[in-house]
């Protein structure tokens, strides 16, 4: 063969090789070990083509669920249909308000939302079985709460002890966290009919906790401890252990700051990783979901130091994390809030069974 004929075939070779290359990469591209589904459960599409969802609750096997902006209560059946159950009225979406967390107690269906004025939280009688689920006549729980466009908290839910907890931010004014006078950046405690219980912290208050910037978690394990998420500033997002009477330092701290008289998180995150909204407890740990950060969140309850992130930047942003009656946890995307990039039938509720 020439020197002329070999050098050819060489260059040939080469190109032929590239060609190939180029055809198998997309195939052999394997996701990085944080892309996988949480601990290589497989997550399933519950329901898509929702439009700004917010919280998810069950009353019995039905879930329920909010939307922010259109103010509706929806249930889902079998294959993930939705039916509007109702569609809150007093509702006035603006910024990060809207309708927001639910939660349901001896047949009634509990919501957090704003109002032109305030924030506020309603009950309503539920009736109905599966597909025909009622709400009948709205009670006013508890009235007043301050509203802005942001910083409105919003997640509720009933502790091991029966009464009904709410996260409350500082809705724009940070020094409210630390005033007695508001209700504003605080964790309140009341009864489910919206009195004041009597071994609260303070006397004639409902504040349970105060120092808070934008809880939007919250959660009890097996023992009673309780848990909450919340948004930081320019620094730490936090997760924090809910003691009565604590103070957690906003606006004077952010993070774990060793101040006295400040309580300070077990676990702290830069923003851009985390913004962390709802949770739940399951199978021995703490799942959060995290909007900026994309990511779903894993805490063992056995070492609140530690933390595995799954899903990073694979569905969005993620804005609450709750448990299915037959034991799944789902997940609930929200890409449609304005600040997502949302995707083919975005916005979704995922699910999967995490093993132990």
């Amino acid at each position: 063969m020439s020197t002329s004929t070999f050098r050819q075939t060489v260059i040939l070779l080469a190109i032929l090789l590239s060609l190939a290359s180029c055809a198998t990469a997309p195939d052999a591209k394997l996701p990085p070990e944080e892309h996988s589904s949480p601990r290589d459960s497989q997550a399933a599409i519950v329901a898509e083509d929702l439009n700004v969802p917010w919280s998810i609750t069950f009353y019995g096997q039905t879930p329920l669920v909010s939307e922010r902006d259109s103010a509706r209560i929806i249930e889902l059946d079998n294959q993930g249909a939705a039916r509007v159950v109702a569609v809150i009225g007093d509702v006035k979406p603006s910024g990060e308000g809207g309708l927001l967390g639910l939660a349901v107690h001896d047949d009634y269906l509990y919501a957090y939302f704003t109002t032109r004025g305030d924030n506020r939280i309603e009950r309503y009688p539920l009736s109905g079985a599966a597909g025909a689920v009622g709400l009948g006549v709205p009670e006013t729980v508890l009235a007043g709460i301050p509203v802005a466009s942001n910083h409105n908290g919003g997640r509720i839910g009933f502790g091991p002890d029966g009464m009904l907890y709410a996260t409350v931010g500082d809705a724009g004014n940070p020094r409210s966290a630390q005033s007695f006078a508001s209700l504003s950046g605080k964790i309140l405690r009341m009864t489910p009919d919206g009195d004041i219980p009597t071994d609260n912290p303070f006397e004639g208050s409902y504040v349970f906790s105060l120092g808070h910037r934008n809880p939007q978690g919250l959660v009890w394990d097996d023992e009673g401890t309780m848990y909450a998420s919340e948004f930081g500033q320019n620094d730490w997002d936090e997760l924090n252990i809910i003691e009565a009477g604590a103070n957690y330092g906003w606006p004077t701290v952010e993070g774990m700051a060793g101040e006295a008289g400040f309580v300070d998180p077990v676990q702290q995150w830069r923003p851009a990783d985390a913004s962390p909204s709802g949770m739940v407890i399951s199978a021995g740990s703490i799942w959060i979901a995290n909007l900026r950060g994309e990511r779903l969140r894993e805490i063992p309850l056995d070492d609140l130091t530690a933390s595995t992130e799954h899903w990073v930047a694979e569905y969005g942003r993620l804005r609450d994390a709750a448990l299915a009656p037959d034991g799944a946890l789902w997940v609930l995307t929200n890409n449609t809030d304005g600040r997502g990039s949302p995707g083919t039938n975005d916005d979704r509720i995922l699910s999967f069974v995490p093993s132990r």
